[in-house]
């Protein structure tokens, strides 16, 4: 892996300021590359970056002695087809490798172009309806595309970030999940350590906008030939657009331009990963140890066992009923949404439009979906239809489109 983003000098001095107060890492004679901290109490030392890296590489030096004393370390987060060489010649060393998460990636360099890869790993049936999605969507709103890549302004910066942020907020909340990158460290250390790997090309910003409104966006490292897909997040008022679907195919298109050989959607399980991907692979821990300490051989037997637990409850779902459970401590009670009900206006009915007056969508953000869907459902524009509420019925409301009409009636 040439010029691995994750073991970069800008990322491993940002992570080391939020996560490591600001100490220098501990150079390990034996392994090349990665820079390790110390565990409190324990003669562990794990990896710079731990587990907020999307995989690291390493190379092995032979060890200058053979005195690891107590020591034990622990490598987070080594993708299986990086082909880190692990074998060394010194008896005292061994290792233990744990399987963790699953990992999903496209080796774009085996297809000629983005339409060669589309009509390989998708049915014909398949395909109509992601273009037609797009098309739906380019129809529907002002949208354009932008890639950070190289050069962006402080300022769009930060609010670019900031629109992730409350996207990224949004979605969660919507699936009553905690998502540990909005934790405000971790998503402070992704504030500062992006823009300069941006400036430096080792990272992106893919956004999707409607007119200047993010919604969707997409954060990417690269190495020299792979991409690797970060986070992403789109404003699911815009589900019915499949705003995700859309979000992957204009990424890989640009990643095909490029000439990349690889797009790594990295570490964890999802649908959309397996469905998108050409190649599986596994996330795997490395366990160094002395084999001649009782103390160094036993703490590493435990973690082994440790991470071989997590990845067993991993795979029962026990993670995610967890996540839920943590997300019901934290947040606070919310109002339900109201229910509804939605019925077509014939078209030979007449309105009495002074009846209505216009609203902002933008203030009665629950409706948004309903209004996006009647846009997909019936081609209609944004900019071309209405959002309205009955000033005698202050519970009716009215979507007004070019050639469709939409009466809804919000329940008490």
């Amino acid at each position: 892996m040439k010029n691995n983003p994750f073991i970069s000098e800008i990322f491993v001095t940002v992570w080391q300021k939020h996560f490591n107060h600001g100490r220098l890492g501990i150079q390990c004679s034996f392994i090349k590359n990665l820079t390790f901290f110390k565990a409190n109490l324990l003669p562990l030392y794990i990896n710079t970056g731990r587990n907020l890296t999307k995989g690291v590489s390493y190379l092995l030096n032979e060890p200058k002695s053979n005195d690891f004393g107590k020591k034990v370390f622990l490598v987070y987060d080594v993708p299986f087809y990086f082909n880190i060489n692990t074998k060394i010649e010194n008896k005292r060393l061994k290792l233990h490798k744990v399987k963790q998460y699953p990992g999903f990636l496209i080796h774009l360099q085996n297809y000629s172009n983005f339409e060669n890869y589309l009509s390989t790993i998708f049915s014909k049936n398949s395909r109509q309806k992601l273009n037609r999605y797009k098309k739906r969507l380019e129809l529907c709103f002002d949208i354009s595309y932008k890639m950070y890549f190289g050069e962006i302004s402080k300022k769009e910066y930060d609010f670019i970030f900031k629109s992730f942020q409350t996207l990224l907020t949004k979605r969660f909340q919507d699936k009553q999940i905690t998502n540990n990158n909005l934790d405000p460290k971790e998503w402070n250390f992704y504030h500062e350590v992006v823009y300069p790997l941006i400036l430096e090309r080792k990272a992106s910003l893919y956004v999707i906008y409607n007119g200047e409104t993010p919604i969707s966006v997409r954060l990417n490292y690269y190495s020299d030939n792979t991409i690797f897909d970060a986070i992403t997040v789109f404003d699911i008022d815009y589900n019915k657009f499949h705003l995700g679907k859309v979000s992957i195919m204009k990424m890989l298109e640009w990643a095909f331009e490029k000439h990349y050989n690889a797009f790594d959607f990295s570490k964890g399980y999802y649908d959309y990963k397996e469905s998108w991907s050409d190649f599986k692979y596994d996330f795997e821990y490395h366990i160094y140890y002395n084999s001649h300490s009782i103390v160094s051989s036993t703490m590493a037997k435990l973690i082994q066992l440790l991470y071989m637990t997590k990845q067993y409850l991993r795979k029962k779902n026990i993670n995610e009923q967890l996540h839920r459970f943590t997300y019901i401590l934290d947040s606070k009670p919310s109002n339900p949404l109201p229910k509804y009900t939605v019925s077509d206006i014939p078209k030979e009915l007449r309105i009495d439009y002074t009846a209505m007056e216009k609203i902002c969508i933008d203030q009665h953000s629950y409706l948004k979906q309903i209004v996006y869907e009647f846009l997909f459902l019936n081609s209609e524009c944004q900019k071309d239809a209405s959002l309205m509420i009955s000033k005698n019925q202050p519970n009716t409301y009215y979507i007004i489109g070019n050639n469709n009409r939409k009466q809804i009636i919000i329940s008490k």
